[in-house]
């Protein structure tokens, strides 16, 4: 990630930011290296409403193995990914993102916000209606579990994903959790400093997330 400007003078070396986003499934970022289980015709499959740009790359590395050196990159993201990480994994996750990352570098993430996803279920019309589906024509058309619907006004309805994941394919289940609480004992545990902790709507019109901003300590 280097490259040299010349000049009349002296070439001049230019160290361009390191920025990862982990886990981007059907979200790549321009300007970061994008990092999914998943190669990026397996997520336009997935995905088949979303449109990627074609010169968008997605590399299938090790998240808990990152081929990065000790402090050299600037900014990690993972958006809606960390609750797919089982327990054992989810400490070998923030080990490998504390030693990738710089002194004052980046932590951006977010999570479905647990606690509120466990009131939304409570108050939710306890009203089954199908079967899960995962073909196109059920992707097309918001199936659900027949609730038509990202609302979550119906227990079993789209509010079942945010609890246990799409499961639309081998990744895609949940098998953690988190409230805001947790998260700022966990990055105080790993010596990052919370920059700021937000809520918000995953997609503006679906179940509560949690968002993220933390900066490595020295």
């Amino acid at each position: 990630m280097r490259y040299i400007v010349l000049t009349k003078r002296r070439a001049i070396k230019i160290m361009q930011k390191i920025k990862l986003n982990l886990g981007c499934a059907s979200r790549p970022l321009k300007d970061y290296i994008n990092i999914d289980l998943s190669t990026i015709d397996e997520i336009k499959a997935r995905y088949p409403n979303i449109d990627i740009q074609e010169n968008i790359k997605i590399y299938q590395y090790d998240i808990f193995n990152l081929p990065f050196e000790d402090g050299s990159v600037d900014e990690v993201r993972s958006d809606a990914m960390l609750e797919h990480l089982s327990f054992k994994e989810e400490k070998l996750f923030f080990n490998e993102i504390k030693r990738v990352l710089k002194v004052n570098g980046l932590l951006i993430f977010s999570v479905p916000d647990f606690e509120k996803l466990v009131n939304d279920w409570l108050v939710a019309s306890d009203d089954w209606q199908d079967f899960y589906r995962d073909d196109e024509e059920a992707i097309n058309n918001q199936h659900w579990f027949g609730t038509y619907s990202y609302g979550i006004e119906n227990r079993w309805g789209y509010l079942m994903a945010g609890i246990f994941g799409p499961q639309n394919s081998d990744g895609q289940f949940h098998k953690n959790a988190y409230t805001v609480k947790k998260i700022e004992k966990l990055l105080e545990k790993i010596n990052f400093n919370v920059i700021k902790i937000e809520n918000f709507n995953w997609k503006n019109d679906r179940e509560k997330m949690i968002s993220v901003e933390a900066s490595k300590n020295g």
